[in-house]
């Protein structure tokens, strides 16, 4: 019997890219997906994934991607992103329309594509990894907050819809998680904005972390679904509430 396929999107940095050292630590046949090719193929050289092209928000893209992978077991949906800080007031439409390609749409046309085989496994799993954001919202995060909400909904929709189905749906939601390129995207490159963002706190969390928390959920027994995990630093005691040593 083959190793359980895992198919991890968003894979080439943060925590798409230690959720592929973490799986394939803990024995899964990992596929590591996004556009980034050259750092997936560093990627593979170091965990022996399998590395393979994607861009969620492109329909022949994400077909390929499913012709390519074949059997699949566990989909970890984790390509998304946040871009701009704007009030609604001055919201800048590009910003808004890319965060509901990335992390709504792209979500969908992925779980779309692989659901015939995650059914066909006998045991499938999506994890849809989502955002604090997805449950509150707070000034100035408008837009990223309706991308993951609407991802929560669909998180929880088809958890419904796929009652009685082999394929069980968690939404992993992090808070604060320092990376190398979340903050620096959403802020547009501006290192100064971004470090500020975790400027004082003590102990933000890892992308690591969050890949622990990834594997714990696709090493649980086949009747066991972890509807939601929410994921905070101990610093972050709510969205608005942080410690910081200043």
């Amino acid at each position: 019997m083959g190793r359980t396929v895992a198919v991890v999107t968003g894979a080439s940095s943060g925590i798409g890219a230690a959720t592929v050292r973490r799986l394939a630590a803990e024995g899964f046949d990992v596929v590591a997906a996004a556009r980034r090719e050259e750092r997936l193929a560093e990627l593979a050289a170091a965990t022996g994934c399998r590395a393979l092209p994607l861009d969620v928000t492109d329909d022949a893209s994400v077909r390929a991607l499913a012709d390519q992978v074949g059997g699949c077991s566990v989909l970890i949906n984790n390509a998304g992103g946040a871009f701009g800080l704007d009030s609604v007031a001055s919201a800048n439409l590009d910003d808004w329309q890319r965060m509901y390609d990335v992390n709504v749409l792209g979500a969908l046309r992925v779980t779309k594509a692989l659901l015939p085989a995650l059914v066909a496994s006998g045991d499938g799993l999506i994890v849809n990894v989502t955002s604090t954001a997805a449950h509150i919202v707070y000034e100035g995060g408008a837009g990223y907050c309706a991308a993951k909400h609407a991802e929560r909904a669909m998180s929880e929709t088809l958890r419904l819809e796929l009652s009685g189905q082999p394929v069980r749906v968690t939404e992993i939601a992090p808070g604060m998680v320092k990376t190398d390129e979340f903050s620096l995207v959403r802020f547009g490159g501006d290192r100064e904005r971004a470090d500020a963002v975790y400027a004082g706190v003590p102990g933000p969390l890892s992308a690591d972390d969050i890949a622990d928390c990834v594997a714990w959920v696709a090493t649980r027994p086949w009747n066991v679904n972890i509807d939601s995990m929410i994921v905070r630093p101990r610093a972050q005691a709510a969205q608005h509430k942080v410690h910081r040593q200043i």
